[in-house]
């Protein structure tokens, strides 16, 4: 009996000591238990804060990038440009560059400044294979350039939406420098509506989208996507001191390149649509002296006239603070909103007055201050000469008792400049053959040749005065 208690204590302590020592080795088990569940919101009280924090637990997109990796790289090419002449020539003067296929018979979309100057363009794709492009049209203002080859049911990209990035977003620039085939990179989004000042146009666009995606020299004109695969921007700059990628890289948004790249391809010049305003960025005194809630907006501190905005009723002092419904906050985003619209289209502008919310509905005109479309000789034969013109107002019409052509813009070094013509200057005849309207003005000088000679009047001054040209 005595050696039966012996047995049944020795027993008992040994699983004591059993359990109390598995327990010191074996580490506590997490359990996660996943389910489908509606975004939950916790809030906590901060000793260090005052009121409630909240904070949201969602991923704003998949970070898993080989899908969007592979779905991109086979869209993106590498362009050689070159000026031309001898071979030796024509090695010194050659660059390199990357590009983007948008359609699978062949249409391909890259930086302005990568074929720049440039006579031939030669496009590797991904499998290797190379073909001769065809420059379709340029658009200096935003960077932006078409190319066509001769192939069909080509590997592309296919658009996606620039404004519903986030800030914080994932992205990948995809490139394809040096006949590297492809360089993929990972980023997020650090901004968006970024001005860098790097576009020398006179109507320039900046609305960039800034990223920490790692894009290098040859990587210009390549593909900014989301993790879907969707083309987001076109990848045009960094900036940097060393001349390598320092953690700040800039992409055109895929809305206004996919507006530019069709109104290249379908008229070979760029509608230019014209809100008729001069514009500030909103201040902190403008905010005060306004009475603004907010620093943000958009300040109009002129209105041209016959313009749309004059037609609108918009006024100086007016702050615009969204189009369409498209929140705007400053400049680079109204830059960017208005050029994805073109002349007669009717937009929706939403501005304080007074500190009253209004909104108006503005009719885009075209530089001539009309809302016809324009084709690429049209445009292409003032740009050359360096001028912009419009049309009379029906009120200077009267009041000056002629019809012409009003010089309201001439481009520094150009022909027109030569001529020592000055602004203002009211265009009724060439060759003193009379016109009354721009495009009345634009044909005569299609059919012109040799010496021409515009004649016409200033506002305030008598007498006609003449300029004269080579054409």
């Amino acid at each position: 009996m005595r050696i039966g208690w012996i047995i049944v204590i020795t027993a008992f302590v040994s699983a004591l000591f059993s359990v109390g020592l598995y327990r010191l080795i074996e580490q506590p088990k997490e359990v996660v238990i996943r389910e489908t569940a509606a975004a939950k919101y916790t809030s906590y009280t901060d000793e260090l804060l005052s009121g409630t924090v909240q904070r949201t637990f969602l991923s704003s997109a998949p970070t898993n990038f080989t899908a969007g990796a592979k779905k991109a790289t086979p869209g993106v090419v590498n362009i050689k440009s070159s000026q031309g002449g001898d071979y030796f020539w024509e090695s010194l003067n050659a660059s390199s560059g990357s590009g983007v296929i948008i359609s699978p018979n062949g249409y391909i979309v890259t930086n302005n400044h990568v074929i720049e100057e440039a006579k031939s363009f030669k496009v590797t794709l991904s499998d290797k294979r190379e073909f001769d492009a065809k420059l379709i049209g340029t658009d200096p203002s935003t960077d932006l350039a078409l190319l066509k080859i001769n192939s069909n049911k080509l590997a592309h990209l296919v658009f996606g939406n620039s404004d519903s990035l986030n800030i914080g977003e994932w992205v990948l620039a995809v490139g394809n420098p040096f006949n590297l085939e492809s360089t993929v990179t990972a980023g997020i989004v650090s901004a968006k509506g970024r001005n860098i000042n790097i576009l020398n146009d006179r109507y320039s666009i900046e609305s960039f989208i800034q990223t920490d995606a790692a894009v290098n020299p040859g990587n210009s004109g390549g593909a900014l996507v989301n993790t879907n695969g969707e083309l987001v921007g076109i990848n045009t700059a960094i900036i940097t001191r060393s001349g390598k990628y320092e953690g700040y890289s800039f992409a055109i948004p895929s809305n206004l390149v996919r507006k530019i790249i069709r109104d290249l391809r379908d008229f070979g010049v760029v509608q230019r649509g014209i809100l008729g305003v001069n514009i500030d960025p909103v201040t902190v005194n403008v905010a005060e002296r306004l009475n603004l809630k907010n620093v943000e907006g958009v300040l109009i501190t002129e209105i041209h006239s016959a313009s749309g905005a004059a037609d609108a009723g918009l006024m100086e002092d007016d702050v615009i603070t969204g189009i369409n419904g498209v929140p705007i906050k400053s400049i680079p985003e109204l830059q960017e909103q208005i050029a994805l619209y073109r002349p007669g289209n009717a937009l929706e502008v939403q501005f304080y007055r007074a500190n009253i919310k209004q909104r108006a509905t503005v009719v885009l005109k075209n530089r001539g201050n009309t809302t016809e479309l324009v084709n690429a000789r049209k445009g292409k034969i003032l740009e050359d000469l360096g001028f912009e013109l419009r049309n009379l107002t029906r009120s200077e019409e009267d009041r000056l008792v002629v019809k012409g052509a009003y010089v309201k813009s001439i481009y520094k070094n150009s022909v027109i400049e030569d001529t020592n013509m000055e602004l203002g200057f009211i265009i009724t005849n060439v060759n003193e053959e009379k016109i009354e309207t721009v495009d009345d003005l634009i044909t005569s000088l299609q059919v012109s040749r040799g010496i021409i000679t515009l004649g016409g009047v200033y506002d305030g001054y008598d007498g006609e005065y003449f300029y004269e040209f080579r054409k």
